[in-house]
């Protein structure tokens, strides 16, 4: 791929967030030295560029190969081929860098080659559950192009937890309510679910979890059921549902319009979680009915939006 074409390549991101709440996703596929296809959430990219020189620094972490300027800011670059134990590549080498937005955090990625933009259906999109992947939980989901090839959607999260480790959950106020506090929440990242459950336990919270929107969808229904059957208040088992953006078989602004169309949901606010922290995407989220919207993942900051909503 001629790389002088590669910033036209995301030129028209911003159209793109029509696809939220249609169940739509749009990848940029890209390789890393071997025959598999890998590919990354486009929403996620800022550019594809020329890797600039690299400055090695020490007591940098294993798969970091060093440090870059752009544009006046000093970002870490990851070599993904190390991370997703590839052997045999020499990454500094690499011609080809992503540069990416995770969670308020850019990184650039090493990769060989970066091909093109697809868009796929979320509901084709299979958590690594279902799947058999050698990446040691580094793949968040597969999905089949209409050609039959495989695509590898990466973790970024967990990448990111695995190049500079874990920040530690700062102590949080418990909640002060008369009744312990229940929460239901859904993200297909295991990072994210760990994460989220140390504060929903700082905050004693009680909680039920789900790994994607599909899941989630079906698990909320099921308990909207049986608390019609038993002539009981959905909103007194459950009283707010916390959802990722980005999930396979279905995301989150699909999952939040079957919640906000679902009389039984009424009483109860939905709270949209993501690394997708964009305006745009922001809009969005209340255009199909969140009552706050929270960039992933700032622990008090996540309190604070969960507090004042589970203490009305």
């Amino acid at each position: 791929m001629d790389l002088s074409e590669s910033p036209n390549l995301l030129d028209a991101v911003d159209a793109r967030t029509k696809l939220a709440g249609s169940n739509k996703m749009e990848i940029l596929l890209f390789s890393l030295g071997t025959r598999e296809t890998f590919g990354i959430n486009v929403f996620k990219v800022r550019e594809v560029t020329r890797t600039p020189p690299i400055t090695r620094t020490p007591n940098m972490p294993s798969g970091v190969e060093g440090v870059i300027s752009l544009r006046g800011n000093i970002i870490p670059v990851i070599s993904l081929a190390k991370f997703i134990n590839i052997s045999g590549t020499e990454d500094c080498s690499s011609e080809t860098m992503m540069v990416t937005e995770y969670s308020r955090r850019t990184q650039g990625f090493l990769v060989q080659d970066v091909d093109r933009i697809v868009r796929v259906d979320w509901d084709k999109v299979k958590a690594p559950e279902t799947v058999l992947s050698g990446h040691e939980g580094l793949i968040t989901a597969i999905t089949e192009l209409p050609d039959g090839k495989l695509v590898s959607i990466l973790d970024v999260e967990q990448i990111l937890v695995s190049a500079f480790g874990e920040e530690a959950i700062p102590d949080l106020a418990q909640l002060q309510t008369e009744q312990t506090a229940s929460i239901f929440f859904v993200d297909d990242s295991i990072v994210a679910r760990k994460e989220i459950s140390q504060v929903l336990d700082k905050l004693g919270v009680r909680y039920h979890q789900a790994n994607n929107g599909l899941e989630a969808w079906e698990r909320l229904r099921a308990l909207a059921s049986r608390a019609q059957a038993e002539d009981q208040d959905l909103s007194e088992s459950i009283n707010l549902i916390l959802l990722d953006a980005e999930m396979p078989e279905m995301d989150g602004y699909v999952l939040t319009r079957h919640i906000k169309a679902d009389p039984r949901f009424g009483r109860i606010p939905v709270v949209m979680h993501s690394s997708l922290s964009s305006e745009a995407n922001r809009a969005m989220g209340k255009s199909v009915g969140v009552d706050a919207y929270v960039a992933k993942f700032d622990p008090v900051v996540l309190a604070d939006t969960l507090r004042p909503l589970l203490q009305r």
